[in-house]
């Protein structure tokens, strides 16, 4: 019996974020379209290389994105909406990337020459990536409009690489799709057809193998969607290509009999996130199938312990070829631990990023193959990290273990309902008919990010710093009363990242220089290291509101992130239930609450941008899960006077399906992102008849185009109709910290004109 190594995908981005640069400098007009692609190129050569020379077998291609994969898929099947004026089979980079950004006036690929929104974008199932949501409508035409999973196989083979194509896989591709008028399964045939020729071409190019991603199979799916995998893959096979069919996030459970008996190749099963699958597994399993087994965590960052795993794999290996694997893409983490030198020893020993899970599996491959012996240093140094983490003093804190058992069910609940608060608030705050605010970062020009460098290499002195600090805040506290704005923000320039920059502040956190993720498009995020117990050792925001509370008689909002929103934007410890460490957390933020309304602050948002994503995959579970987050926001918020207001802010979800508990949270105001969605998410709100202040986002944040008054006049309108004039504020979908100052003044312009012209209409008698 043999053992191999395969990797379900790589890190696009580059070890040191290349790719985002090159994106940037390309959408800039600093680079061309060749440049750009040349580039790309390299990135892929690299990391074929790299893969290669750790002991993978089966290397993957088509895992690299310019932007996003399920955009990728999209534009492959010529699923290109009819606002970009570009027929299927005509699709360029141009047309991709405005069904990436949006188009402006000057850009637009479409024939009108105005702008154009860009698809709607969300979370890829439980994670912190998000893709751009397919779009199909009735009597769509799709066609194939691009080659690059044919290209990119034969850039590799060219570079002397036999690789395995990976795909998306068309049930998952079409779950993942939203319909207008028309049910995105009614396309399955002429998806199919499609796949059909890419797996054809792929053949006659000289691939033996493809792996096709179906991570839906681990959700509860409808019977149609079972019928579509039935169909597909009754098909697909046919054509004489291998199909590795890979499938994670969790397990297969009431998938699994349907699985194991499709007519493919191989299986993927995640056995990280779901271990107890693997004897179901392998007793259903027929013998010829190929089991690849993800034994490595793709998406966390700890290290393994290769000796426990060993133990469950030696049996299985001595009976059937095997392929072992990350439990996922490798997309989720950081490249390269190696290129960490400040980061601290004890903790660093603890951590393996891509490379480093690479070698964790060619070491299983080797002792598997060839005995525990010839790997004994390394899998004693593996069982050496496991049991130091294991009795670090590092890891727990009594402190914080006897504050957790203090807590009581008065620490959750506020002093009156949201209706007598709401009264209170309106005398306190004073705001006109549908107050405008922002979501609450401003630009993080290339002034801000030097003087942060400068600031960082000791090359700029922290008075200096702060001094800069303090000038970028007034000049955009004094632009924000110019502009109109009735509650305002302090634009958040001292701060790295809105996870980051609180975990840098207090204890049981770890920080990377180079741990870059993906979060989509160029944006990359370098998520904290959880690894012990959380506790806060002294204020972290209220300096910072105080001077910008000082600048201005307009209220200010404190900003905070939330709990839920810290924990599942880091890098978590897997040694106590994620429960636990978020209500740790829960309380360091609830200090600074606390700390905020004692200083005057009458304004507070506790950011939950990730409150959904941590859903898991099952609906049996969401309650669970909801139970507790829900808990740990109420935690953090709860305590403060009925004149405090609470904010939270949410984006880039589906929040239909779990408004009760958005309810439950009892905040004050909520804002969420719904310009994309023409308020579609506003339906739900209205079903759920909620009852606390919403600012449904008039201005997509992720799109260079600057929306006008009249758009945004029409986007309350329609907001409108599902809730009442007095439950909305106005603001954008997002924070605006990606954005360039020429895009951000006139759009915020635009916002409070728009605001202006809805009190007017409100004031005017029936």
């Amino acid at each position: 019996m043999t053992v191999t190594v395969a990797t379900l995908g790589f890190p696009r981005i580059g070890p040191r974020r290349e790719l985002k640069f090159a994106l940037e400098k390309f959408w800039g007009g600093k680079s061309t379209e060749a440049e750009l692609l040349e580039s790309a190129a390299g990135l892929r050569a690299a990391a074929w290389a790299r893969q290669a020379a750790i002991g993978t077998d089966w290397l993957p291609s088509n895992d690299f994105s310019f932007y996003d994969h399920v955009l990728d898929t999209s534009l492959m099947l010529g699923a290109i909406p009819e606002r970009y004026g570009v027929a299927a089979g005509t699709a360029d980079l141009g047309t991709y990337f405005a069904m990436a950004r949006g188009t402006t006036g000057e850009t637009a690929t479409c024939a009108h020459g105005h702008g154009h929104t860009a698809q709607e974008m969300t979370k890829w199932f439980d994670t912190n990536y998000h893709y751009m949501v397919p779009e199909l409508v009735a009597g769509q035409q799709l066609a194939l409009s691009s080659s690059k999973i044919v290209d990119e196989y034969r850039e590799a083979k060219a570079l002397g690489y036999e690789t395995r194509p990976v795909l998306l896989g068309p049930v998952t591709w079409l779950s993942l799709a939203k319909g207008r008028d028309v049910d995105p399964f009614d396309h399955l045939d002429e998806v199919l057809g499609l796949y059909s020729a890419v797996l054809t071409q792929l053949q006659h190019a000289g691939a033996q193998w493809v792996q096709i991603d179906e991570p839906i199979l681990v959700t509860d799916l409808s019977d149609r969607q079972r019928a579509a995998i039935t169909r597909a893959y009754a098909k697909l096979p046919r054509l004489g290509l291998k199909i590795m069919l890979a499938t994670y996030f969790g397990a297969l459970e009431d998938n699994l009999t349907l699985a194991v008996n499709l007519p493919v190749a191989g299986l993927h099963i995640d056995l990280v996130r779901a271990p107890d699958q693997l004897d179901k597994v392998l007793v259903a399993a027929p013998k010829g199938l190929l089991l690849s087994l993800g034994v490595i965590d793709g998406r966390n960052i700890w290290r393994a312990d290769l000796e426990k795993l060993l133990d469950r794999l030696e049996p299985i290996a001595a009976t059937r070829d095997l392929v072992l694997a990350p439990s996922c893409s490798l997309l989720h983490v950081p490249v390269d631990l190696a290129l960490e030198p400040k980061l601290d020893d004890e903790v660093k020993q603890w951590l393996a990023f891509a490379v480093q899970k690479i070698d964790e599996l060619a070491t299983l491959k080797d002792a598997l193959n060839g005995g525990r012996g010839r790997v004994a240093d390394k899998l004693a140094a593996s069982s050496a990290a496991a049991a130091a983490r294991k009795v670090s003093p590092r890891i727990h804190d009594p402190k914080v273990a006897a504050r957790m058992a203090g807590v009581t069910a008065a620490m959750r609940k506020r002093t009156s309902p949201y209706a007598i608060r709401a009264t209170v608030q309106a005398e306190v705050l004073d705001l006109p008919p549908f107050p405008t605010t922002t979501i609450g970062s401003f630009p993080q020009t290339a002034e801000v990010r030097h003087a942060r460098a400068e600031h960082n290499r000791d090359n700029l002195g922290s008075a200096a710093y702060e001094q800069f600090l303090r000038e970028e805040t007034e000049r955009t506290i004094r632009w924000q009363e110019e502009a109109g704005l009735d509650m305002l923000v302090h634009g958040e320039f001292e701060r790295n990242d809105m996870v980051q920059y609180f975990g840098e502040q207090l204890a049981g956190f770890a920080f990377t220089v180079n741990g870059w993720v993906q979060s989509y498009g160029s944006r990359c995020v370098r998520p904290p290291i959880l690894y012990g117990d959380v506790s806060r050792p002294e204020p972290m925001t209220v300096e910072w509101w105080r001077y910008a509370q000082s600048l201005t008689t307009k209220p200010m909002k404190g900003m905070l992130t939330g709990p839920v929103t810290i924990l599942n934007w880091s890098f978590v410890r897997d040694d106590q239930p994620r429960s636990a460490s978020c209500r740790q957390i829960a309380l360091a933020i609830r200090d600074e609450v606390f700390d905020l309304e004692a200083a005057g602050c009458k304004a507070i948002q506790i950011d939950e941008a990730a409150l959904r994503e941590g859903m898991p995959l099952r609906k049996r579970d969401w309650q669970a899960y909801l139970d507790w987050a829900v808990d740990a926001f109420r935690l953090t918020a709860s305590g403060v006077a009925d004149a405090t207001q609470i904010h939270t802010h949410m984006c880039y979800s589906e929040f239909n399906d779990i408004l009760p508990a958005i309810g439950a949270m009892d905040t004050d105001v909520i804002s969420i992102e719904t310009a994309r969605s023409q308020m579609e998410l506003l339906q739900g709100f209205a079903a759920y008849r909620y009852p606390s202040a919403i600012g449904p986002g008039v201005y997509d944040i992720h799109a260079p185009r600057v929306p006008g008054v009249d758009e945004m006049v029409e986007l309350i309108r329609l907001a409108q109709a599902h809730l009442a004039p007095e439950q909305l504020w106005v603001n954008p979908d997002c924070g605006l910290k990606t954005r360039k100052w020429e895009e951000v003044k006139p759009a915020i312009d635009a916002m409070v004109a728009a605001a202006r012209v809805l009190r007017v209409r409100v004031a005017e008698p029936a």
